[in-house]
């Protein structure tokens, strides 16, 4: 009998809970390695720079070549509609931002769980860490190009137009200057369409 008592006083061993499959455990391991919340934030953080320092250049270009305008325009009023061209190259920037910042965003997946686990996403759907460098990185090569396109044109179109009012044969060569400025923007804006693909 006490023998019996001192058995039945033994903790019963208690089973160990069953592993999770290999298989699942490797590929949570390996999508946690991919994937995670600062990715959709890089991703949208790209997407906003893109446009927000594009848009602070193409302001600065528009209201620094606006001023220089209207100073012209009070003595020569006539030329005020053929030297706007600043003012419309400026404009311009603002678009190329525009344009990034849809691509960008319309190209961030939402996460779509499986029903097995709460942690794999199905067929690599899930928006990964690579994504969201990449989203960064075209980001700013649209803004910020942008932005220094729009300081380079805002001074130029702003000493231009003013030289212009006084001297008209100098408006061809402010022309091919405003060009080569765009052209900063336009370069942002290629790289950054090949970095979002």
């Amino acid at each position: 009998q006490q023998q019996q008592q001192q058995q039945q006083q033994q903790p019963q061993p208690q089973q160990p809970p069953s592993p999770q499959p290999a298989a699942m455990s490797d590929a949570n391991a390996v999508l946690n390695s991919l994937t995670g919340p600062s990715a959709y934030f890089f991703g949208y953080i790209g997407a906003a720079s893109a446009l927000v320092f594009a848009n602070l250049g193409s302001a600065y270009g528009t209201a620094k070549s606006g001023v220089g305008l209207l100073s012209m325009g009070v003595m020569n009023p006539d030329l005020v509609m053929k030297n706007i061209i600043p003012v419309v190259m400026a404009g311009i920037l603002g678009i190329y931002g525009l344009i990034v910042a849809v691509l960008l965003g319309s190209g961030i997946s939402a996460v779509k769980l499986s029903e097995d686990s709460l942690n794999v996403c199905p067929g690599g759907e899930c928006f990964q860490y690579a994504d969201g460098f990449k989203a960064l990185a075209s980001g700013l090569c649209c803004g910020i190009s942008g932005l220094g396109a729009g300081m380079a044109i805002g001074i130029v179109g702003d000493a231009g137009v003013r030289a212009v009012g006084q001297q008209e044969k100098l408006y061809v060569g402010m022309i091919l200057i405003l060009i080569f400025a765009e052209a900063l923007g336009l370069y942002g804006l290629i790289v950054a369409l090949v970095l979002s693909q």
